[in-house]
C-alpha cells in the first residue's frame, strides 16, 4: 500500500532549507571578510593617505584623495614595472607554464610511455620544493664565480664563465620560474583531459584527422573551461611573485627585473611610503579583476 506525499511538506521544507543557508554558508562567508574584504578596502584608504613608516607622516597620518594614485600613473618607473610584469606573465605564466604542462599532461596519456611514474615525479618536484629554497639554489647554480655550478659545467666544454643573472636577468627569471610552474599546468590539464571522451578520439582519427587536428578541434575545445581558469588562477599567482625575483635578483640589476610586487615592496618598506605603496597594489588589483573578468568571458563559464 503505497502513501500519497503530501504537498505542504514541500513548502515547509523549503523553508527549512533556506534558514539553514546561513549557517551553511556564514563561516565562509565571514573568512572571507576577514581576510579578504576588510585587507582590501583598509589598502584602499591607506592608498587615499599619505601614510608612511617613519616622519610626520607616521604619527598622523592625512587623507590625500587620489594623489598617491595620479603620481602613480605619471610614474615611468611604476609604469615601466606594470610593463615588465606584463612580460613576466606572458613568457613564463601564459606561454612557457601553460604550453609546457599541456604538453607533459598529454604525454602522460600516452599508451607508450613507460616510466609514467617516474616522470610526473620529476615534473612534480619544483612544486614542491619552497619558494626561498628554490631561488636560493638557482641563485648559487647561476652564479657569475667560477664555481658556480654552470660555470663548471661550462668549463667542461672549455667556455669561459658566464654571469646570466647579470646579462640576462629577465630571461633567467622567467625560466626559472617555468620550471617552478610546468607541475600544477600538468595536473590541471590532466584533469581536463580526463574528461575527454577516448571514442571521440578515436572515431576522428578512424576518419583522418592528425594528431595536431584532434587536439585543435576536439581536444581544446572541450577542455577550453578549465584552460581559462588555470590561466586566471596562473596569471593571480605570477603576477603576485615576490620571493623569486626579489632572492634571484632582487630587483635588478639596475630595474631590469623590478616587476610590481618588487616596486610595492620598495616603495612601502624600502622608502617608507605606504600610502604610495598600498595605491600601487589597489591599480595591480583593478587590473587583475578587469584581466579576470575578461578570462571568465572568453571561457564562457561562471567564475
Amino acid at each position: 500500500m503505497t502513501t500519497a506525499k503530501n504537498p505542504a511538506a514541500r513548502p515547509t521544507r523549503r523553508r527549512r532549507e533556506r534558514a539553514a543557508l546561513p549557517l551553511l554558508l556564514g563561516p565562509s562567508v565571514l573568512l572571507i571578510a576577514v581576510f579578504v574584504i576588510a585587507p582590501a578596502a583598509y589598502g584602499v584608504y591607506l592608498g587615499l593617505t599619505n601614510t608612511q613608516l617613519t616622519g610626520f607622516a607616521a604619527r598622523d597620518p592625512q587623507f590625500v584623495g587620489l594623489e598617491n594614485f595620479r603620481n602613480l600613473l605619471g610614474s615611468a618607473d611604476f609604469l615601466e614595472s606594470l610593463g615588465r610584469t606584463g612580460e613576466f606573465v606572458l613568457w613564463s605564466a601564459i606561454i612557457g607554464q601553460t604550453v609546457l604542462g599541456m604538453l607533459a599532461a598529454l604525454l602522460l596519456r600516452q599508451k607508450w610511455l613507460r616510466g609514467k611514474g617516474l616522470f610526473g615525479a620529476l615534473m612534480l618536484l619544483p612544486m614542491v620544493v619552497p619558494e626561498v629554497v628554490a631561488s636560493l639554489t638557482w641563485a648559487s647554480v647561476l652564479s657569475s664565480e667560477s664555481d658556480g655550478t654552470f660555470n663548471r659545467l661550462l668549463g667542461l666544454f672549455g667556455s669561459g664563465a658566464a654571469a646570466p643573472l647579470q646579462e640576462y636577468p629577465m630571461a633567467s627569471v622567467i625560466l626559472i620560474n617555468v620550471w617552478r610552474g610546468i607541475a600544477f599546468a600538468m595536473i590541471m590539464f590532466q584533469a581536463a583531459l580526463e574528461d575527454v571522451p577516448d571514442e571521440l578520439i578515436e572515431a576522428s582519427r578512424m576518419d583522418g584527422a592528425s594528431a595536431l587536428q584532434v587536439f585543435r578541434h576536439i581536444t581544446l575545445p572541450l577542455i577550453r573551461g578549465p584552460v581559462f581558469l588555470y590561466l586566471l588562477l596562473t596569471t593571480i599567482t605570477t603576477v603576485g611573485v615576490f620571493g623569486l625575483v626579489y632572492f634571484l635578483t632582487q630587483g635588478g640589476p639596475g630595474q631590469d627585473t623590478e616587476i610590481t610586487s618588487i616596486y610595492i615592496f620598495q616603495s612601502a618598506f624600502k622608502y617608507s611610503q605606504i600610502g604610495l605603496g598600498s595605491a600601487a597594489s589597489v591599480i595591480l588589483l583593478i587590473l587583475l579583476t578587469i584581466l579576470g573578468m575578461t578570462y571568465a568571458r572568453l571561457a564562457k563559464v561562471e567564475v
